[in-house]
């Protein structure tokens, strides 16, 4: 993993956390849990935090052209937020301190998510392309293997059902 770039700070950051957070739990014996979550979305995200959920959405309600970085095949997948929220509850109330991955894990290129967030809003907007920054992920793809076996727990709110719900929410504020 590169640690030179805008993600570079980032991305140590977590590994930090995760690190600290596991040396007191064996140096204290506290517990401790560590979730690592994955692109969550719904109602009540900021209009420019920088996600792709916001960006697009508001892009499509407002017609704009919507801004797809490369060929838009580099994938994502995105977990509804009461999803994260079930999966989080399940995690604090078991025992194990080792890291455990809250997501969704079906993977859907960018290109393929714009085509869904225009055919969701009704919009007329275009699909536009970026070069691609150089620290963008090809992939990001949860693996929870561990959080099905350990917290009986996968997400359940489908992709059209999640974004309806958070497009009716930004359709208020754009």
């Amino acid at each position: 993993m590169n640690t030179i770039g805008p993600r570079g700070c980032y991305d140590e950051a977590k590994r930090f956390a995760e690190a600290i957070t596991m040396a007191y739990h064996r140096q204290h014996k506290l517990e401790t849990r560590i979730v690592r979550i994955f692109n969550t979305y719904g109602p009540r995200m900021r209009l420019k935090d920088g996600r792709v959920v916001p960006a697009f959405v508001s892009q499509a309600l407002r017609n704009e052209p919507i801004t797809v970085f490369g060929d838009g095949k580099q994938t994502r997948s995105f977990c509804y937020c009461s999803d994260l929220i079930e999966g989080i509850y399940r995690l604090m109330m078991c025992e194990d301190p080792l890291p455990v991955n809250i997501g969704n894990p079906r993977e859907m290129t960018m290109l393929e998510f714009a085509r869904e967030i225009i055919q969701a809003t009704g919009s007329k907007s275009k699909i536009v392309f970026k070069p691609l920054p150089v620290d963008d992920p090809k992939q990001r793809k949860p693996d929870i293997t561990r959080a099905r076996k350990l917290l009986k727990w996968e997400p359940k709110v489908e992709l059209a059902d999640g974004l309806a719900r958070t497009i009716e929410f930004f359709r208020k504020k754009v």
